[in-house]
């Protein structure tokens, strides 16, 4: 086990960032598709700078959740998977700390991705239609987060890829700022203790730590479930609507 850094953390901090950033930019794209998986990266952040392994875990939630580049990357399974090196003693930071940390980092990356929307709000309000852009989508966007907006920010934390775009679009959709930050945190609040903490509590189960790589997989199974119960519906209804249609004319 790593020793963790005495006295004032901010002089080993900014070392460890440097090497966090040289990680991501040469060790973690060697190690090929590998890279993303938690266990593997948790375990290259721990080896390349101890404790402060948390710090590079900050780092890619934050991308996950703020960036639009960053949609691919794990985040269920990586906060899951944090919890639980957090009880083996692989990272040696306490619970309560790196929950937090995390929690952090989920509504920084939030406010990052709506202040991208808000900012690229007016220029895509003032863009004519073309093929593949539409005025009446924007409108739309809009319309639906000051009906939906709420419901939709706080949802949005527990679901892979939407969570990324969901406040992109709330910023597009000129949501109210104050009304965004309450609901936003609300969601990230109970998205990151919770998985950080299940896999913290499950950690002490002999076959979760011997199967992390099926129970990863059943992780991201069920962060995946909502979006596809949500597709299903859409189609369902979707056909339904067509079925009617069919019916009515056939009537008339």
């Amino acid at each position: 086990m790593v020793p963790v850094p005495a006295g004032s953390p901010y002089p080993e901090a900014v070392p460890a960032l440097l090497s966090l950033s040289h990680v991501a930019a040469t060790t973690l794209p060697a190690l090929g598709p590998d890279w993303l998986d938690p266990a593997s990266m948790i375990t290259t952040f721990v080896q390349w700078v101890g404790p402060w392994a948390v710090l590079g875990v900050m780092l890619v939630i934050f991308a996950e959740t703020g960036l639009l580049v960053g949609f691919f990357l794990p985040g269920d399974s990586l906060l899951f998977t944090l919890g639980l090196f957090v009880h083996t003693g692989q990272v040696p930071v306490n619970i309560w700390v790196v929950s937090s940390l995390m929690w952090v980092a989920a509504v920084a990356g939030d406010q990052t991705g709506y202040a991208i929307g808000r900012k690229a709000g007016p220029a895509i309000f003032n863009k004519p239609d073309s093929r593949l852009f539409k005025q009446e989508h924007v409108t739309r966007t809009r319309t639906f987060f000051n009906r939906h907006g709420g419901k939709a920010v706080t949802l949005a934390c527990f679901v892979p890829i939407v969570r990324t775009f969901t406040p992109v679009m709330a910023g597009v959709g000129q949501m109210r700022y104050r009304h965004f930050v309450g609901f936003n945190v609300l969601g990230a609040t109970v998205w990151a203790f919770a998985l950080v903490w299940l896999g913290y509590v499950l950690g002490g189960h002999v076959w979760i730590r011997e199967n992390i790589d099926a129970t990863i997989l059943t992780i991201v199974g069920l962060s995946l479930l909502p979006m596809v119960i949500s597709w299903l519906s859409a189609r369902l209804r979707r056909r339904s609507e067509i079925t009617e249609g069919t019916e009515g004319t056939e009537r008339a």
